[in-house]
């Protein structure tokens, strides 16, 4: 899973080798994606390589692998694509047709603040930002929107401080569900979600934290998880 940046850069870089035989520079690729600095090209690099679809291989200036494209790049025109090294030259074979990321199924998700994995907090929705996610985590419908996460209590369900959450809107939950509650009328937060006897059990997945039992009149289900991104 990939930023709509990432994407970016990575069809910028295999666009570039495809047609130069060789990877941009950093300069170039700082314009390309109209960042101010190189450091933010440097942190893209480097989530793309630790997510394994590139590799840099040291002592050799612009060298860069693409190991893999993501699957809608690769159906897009790209059968018989081999990782290879590209460090001067030109490639053998002719260069592909260009992919956009409009092809590529990504959507954008109005970011509408930090959600609680904690001590509830109130969840700011302004919709100012915006990520970018692969349309198959959205399921078959609905409204969708995204929420930075704050805090460690559901770090044994895999979500951790920072994290970016995908939400699908929805006002009812089955138990086991992770849910975005607010809890009376304006406090928000990320639980698993359970419901008996007319109480509301929000549960952490974090043994320092206690389950919260509410009565169900308190608690409102906003939203059920439905992905997860995670930047490095």
């Amino acid at each position: 899973m990939l930023t709509r940046k990432q994407l970016e850069l990575l069809e910028f870089i295999h666009k570039r080798i495809q047609r130069d035989g060789v990877p941009p520079s950093f300069d170039e690729m700082k314009e390309a994606l109209d960042l101010r600095s190189k450091s933010g090209i440097h942190r893209l690099i480097t989530a793309l390589e630790e997510r394994g679809f590139i590799r840099r291989l040291a002592h050799r200036a612009r060298a860069i692998e693409i190991v893999k494209l993501p699957e809608p790049m690769e159906n897009a025109g790209r059968a018989g694509f081999e990782p290879r090294v590209v460090d001067g030259g030109r490639p053998d074979s002719t260069p592909a047709s260009a992919v956009s990321l409009d092809a590529l199924g990504i959507s954008d998700l109005p970011l509408l603040g930090r959600i609680a994995a904690g001590v509830p907090i109130e969840a700011i929705t302004d919709g100012a930002q915006h990520v970018s996610v692969p349309d198959n985590m959205l399921g078959s419908g609905g409204k969708h929107y995204a929420l930075e996460v704050k805090g460690d209590s559901m770090i044994d369900a895999g979500i951790n401080n920072g994290d970016v959450v995908v939400i699908r809107e929805t006002n009812s939950a089955q138990n086991g569900d992770i849910v975005v509650a607010q809890v009376d009328g304006y406090e928000a937060t990320l639980k698993r979600f359970r419901k008996t006897d007319g109480m509301i059990a929000l549960e952490a997945a974090n043994p320092a934290y206690e389950t919260r039992l509410l009565p169900e009149g308190q608690v409102k289900v906003q939203g059920k998880l439905v992905g997860l991104i995670r930047t490095y």
